[in-house]
């Protein structure tokens, strides 16, 4: 089966009211969470869902936030390995990312779910929660719609 195609639909033009709202969900998707942890979020997920667009997006979006070091966000794939660039909170939200990412592979196991419990309260926790759902829409937007990176500034 190819996954090439000449024409993709552009749901902005085609889904307005569904892309508007998208983008209003989008705006309070990280209320109240440390602002370099959700761009943090919002890059795993989208490396993890091969979404080009969201991760150059939100990579230059951490960048621009400023103070962060590149050497954070190369090693991001493999946090796990580079654990000391990392702080426990951020960790377990990667770790949590990746469960609700690949939520079909063994749901959100009762102890990745646990560790972020015990680094968030519970408000903190569901807006987290709420994150990794909203990154999680953007990026099936991103990847369905072939969109392309290296359009975006920040």
């Amino acid at each position: 089966m190819s996954t090439s195609t000449t024409r993709r639909v552009k749901l902005a033009n085609l889904a307005p009211d569904f892309y508007k709202a998208l983008i209003e969900l989008d705006k309070v998707s990280d209320t109240g969470l440390d602002p370099k942890l959700a761009h943090l979020v919002r890059i795993r997920a989208s490396q993890i869902n091969g979404c080009a667009y969201c991760t150059d997006m939100h990579s230059l979006d951490l960048m621009e936030f400023g103070a962060e070091q590149q050497q954070r966000i190369t090693l991001l794939p493999v946090w796990r390995e580079a654990q000391k660039y990392y702080t426990e909170q951020e960790k377990a939200a990667l770790q949590l990312t990746e469960a609700i990412t690949l939520i079909s592979v063994d749901h959100v196991p009762d102890d990745v779910y646990e560790i972020a419990a015990a680094a968030f309260d519970e408000k903190d926790l569901a807006q987290l929660i709420a994150l990794i759902i909203t990154i999680n829409m953007w990026t099936r937007v991103g990847v369905t719609g072939k969109m392309e990176p290296g359009h975006y500034k920040p």
